[in-house]
Formats: C-alpha cells, structure tokens, sequence
C-alpha cells in the first residue's frame, strides 16, 4: 500500500512539483517534494536518502530540464538500487533516462499538466486504498474531509467532461471539483 511518494524534480520544475505535492495531499497522500529546504542540520544527501528510503513510491517530474537533471537520474538510480516502485511523468520532448527506458511514462505536455495528475492519482488509487479527500473551501477557508469519490464516478464525471460536486461542512456553500485533481474549481 502507498500512503507516501517521493516527488524527484529538477529545481527549475519546483512549482510543477508543488502542484503534483498538493493533489496527492487532497487524496491523502504524504509527499516529499521540498526536501531541500527542510532541515538545515541534515545535509542535502540524507535530506533525499531519507525521503525516498521512507517512501513507497518514487514520481519522477521528467521534463527537459528534469531528464538532463544529474539530481533526479541519482535519485532514480537509489531508488531502483532499493528496488522502490517508480512512476515516470514525462514531459513532450523530454528523454527517458536509460535507467528507465523499460517504464512506460504518463506523458504530458504543460499545458495539460492536470490530465497527466490524474493518471498518476488513478494510478496510486490502484495500488492502494485511498479513501479520504481532503478539499479547501473557496469561500470560506476552511479544509473538510471527505470520503474520496468513487472511481467510477471520477470516469463518468471525466467522460461527460463535468465536475464533481461536493458541499461545504462549514458554510454549506457548493463547491465544484475538477475530477482530474480534486482541486476546487473557480466559480
């Protein structure tokens, strides 16, 4: 069962990375992300060692920048040493480091960053039982938890190209969910 993944990325792909972090965190997902900026008494190396030996799961952000990033091909290259599950995003024009050329990728372009998420959450939903949504409210601030929608339901919202529906516990206000990833929808 996953319940923690660890988020390689190249420092330019910082914010793509955060974006990955916080949908995984709405479906109750712990991800290291910015493991760089945690624990200035604990070197940049054990920083990363310990983030992936205390995962289930290595993501690799592989863009341009990522896919030539000598930070990200040794993190891959822990990871398979420890035998840990990797999940590649790749980006369009992007190359596969030769470490895992035998993985087929979930591949995006910028633009549709959210349609790759939510492969990667269908994906993690398969390998493991993950039944809570976490979801800030718009109007009001507030975070509720709820059950997670049910599959079935995410692929008929996907396929009619609708939202999910949910209403807040504090201020009752509707709130529309994008059923990719999970994030409250502007009004």
């Amino acid at each position: 069962m996953i319940s923690r993944v660890y988020i390689s990325h190249d420092n330019h792909d910082e914010e793509l990375a955060q974006e990955i972090s916080r949908a995984l965190w709405r479906v109750g997902l712990e991800s290291y992300a910015v493991m760089y900026k945690l624990s200035p008494g604990i070197s940049r190396a054990e920083r990363v060692s310990f983030g992936i030996r205390n995962s289930e799961c290595l993501v690799a952000l592989l863009t341009k920048n990522g896919s030539a990033s000598a930070t990200v091909c040794q993190e891959i290259g822990l990871a398979r040493g420890i035998d840990l599950l990797i999940i590649l995003l790749l980006e369009e024009d992007a190359k596969l480091p030769f470490l895992v050329e035998h993985i087929n990728p979930i591949s995006f372009s910028r633009p549709e960053i959210s349609d790759a998420i939510g492969k990667l959450i269908r994906t993690l939903r398969d390998l493991s039982s993950l039944d809570w949504l976490k979801v800030t409210c718009p109007k009001c601030g507030e975070e509720m938890t709820q059950y997670l929608t049910p599959q079935e339901d995410v692929d008929e919202a996907l396929q009619k190209g609708s939202c999910l529906e949910t209403i807040c516990s504090y201020c009752q206000n509707r709130v529309s969910l994008d059923p990719r990833t999970f994030a409250p929808l502007p009004k």
